[in-house]
C-alpha cells in the first residue's frame, strides 16, 4: 500500500495517457473478466464483478465494475436505460463493503483525466480497513 507523491503522479500520468486512447480499447478490465489475467474476486453476478485492486491504497481496496461496458466508460457518459445497472452496482459495493469494512468505507468514482481515471471501463473503488484522511485529493 503506498501514498506518496510519486504515486500520485504516476496515476495522474497513467490517467493522462488513457484519457488519449480510444475508450472502445480493451481493457485491463476486460482481460480479468475473460479470466486472460487472474484476478482476487469478492464478489459476482449477472452484472457485477468485484475484485482486490493490485495496487491498493488502503488496507482494502476493492474495485466493482459492471460485467458489460456498454459505452460506460465513464459515469458521464452514462445512459438512462442504465440507471438500474448502476443502482445496482452501488448496491453491490454496499454489500461488499459492509462486510470488507465494518468500521467505515469510501466509495469514489474516478472519471475523466482531471478525475485521475485511468482505465475507461466504469468503476467504483471501495477503500478502508483503516481511518481514512479528508480531504481526499
Amino acid at each position: 500500500m503506498s501514498n506518496n507523491n510519486n504515486d500520485t503522479n504516476d496515476e495522474v500520468a497513467r490517467a493522462t495517457a488513457a484519457a488519449a486512447k480510444d475508450p472502445a480499447t480493451e481493457t485491463i478490465f476486460d482481460k480479468l473478466l475473460s479470466g486472460a489475467w487472474p484476478s482476487d474476486v469478492v464478489y459476482e453476478d449477472d452484472w457485477a464483478f468485484c475484485f482486490r485492486d493490485v495496487n491498493p491504497q488502503a488496507p482494502v481496496h476493492i474495485l466493482c465494475i459492471p460485467k458489460v461496458r456498454d459505452g460506460l466508460t465513464q459515469l458521464v457518459h452514462a445512459r438512462e436505460d442504465q440507471k438500474d445497472l448502476l443502482g445496482h452496482l452501488l448496491y453491490v459495493a454496499k454489500e461488499v463493503a459492509r462486510k470488507e469494512c465494518p468500521e467505515g468505507y469510501r466509495i469514489v468514482i474516478n472519471d475523466g483525466k482531471d478525475g485521475a481515471q485511468s482505465v475507461y471501463h466504469l468503476h467504483l473503488h471501495i477503500l478502508g480497513g483503516r481511518q481514512l484522511q479528508w480531504p481526499p485529493g
